[in-house]
């Protein structure tokens, strides 16, 4: 038993000059900074670029709609018209008709209005992408470690904000790399895919 024991002391004495030489490493300070994603969405050239798009996109979805609403008020006037003189069978057949045509333009208009959600979605996907590397430049050129969304921020100075906001600096590199965006009109993506 002593035997066991002097051997244990032997070999822990033995590392402890080892553990003194290599001690652990400090804990990590977070040097943190800010950006404000939704003002560089609205502010640089690409994030106006996409909204102008995604506006007119809706416009014209209106309007294709709105056209096609009024042509099928018409019909409903002209079916009401028409019922009172029709056989029952006839009848129904041309109700079912103009319900078919009304739901039809529903889906159309539903349709359209989810493929400029999802070209919206993808605009912003590829901006994200296309951002995500100058921040992580800006990040090393100040030497932080972390960068926030000021949205997040449960306090802070308006300082330290002012400080550690780095959006204006982001969105004139945004501009440089990325000034503009074509958006495509597709299906929304599924929830969790990207």
């Amino acid at each position: 038993m002593k035997k066991t024991l002097l051997a244990i002391m032997f070999v822990t004495a033995a590392a402890m000059p080892a553990m003194a030489a290599n001690p652990p490493p400090p804990p990590l300070q977070p040097k943190i900074l800010l950006i404000d994603r939704e003002l560089i969405l609205r502010q640089s050239k690409v994030g106006q670029d996409v909204s102008h798009q995604i506006e007119t996109f809706g416009n014209q979805a209106r309007a294709e709609i709105s056209g096609q609403q009024k042509a099928l008020q018409a019909e409903a006037q002209q079916l009401q018209q028409q019922i009172a003189i029709l056989a029952a069978d006839v009848k129904a057949k041309k109700v079912q008709a103009f319900e078919a045509k009304q739901a039809g333009l529903q889906a159309a208009a539903q349709k359209k209005e989810q493929a400029i959600q999802g070209g919206f979605l993808v605009a912003q996907q590829t901006i994200a992408k296309a951002l995500e590397p100058i921040l992580m430049n800006l990040m090393q050129q100040r030497g932080a470690n972390m960068i926030l969304d000021k949205h997040a921020l449960v306090y802070a100075t308006p300082d330290a904000v002012k400080a550690f906001d780095i959006t204006a600096a982001a969105i004139g590199q945004l501009d440089q790399k990325l000034p503009a965006l074509k958006v495509s009109l597709v299906a929304p993506p599924a929830p969790g895919q990207k």
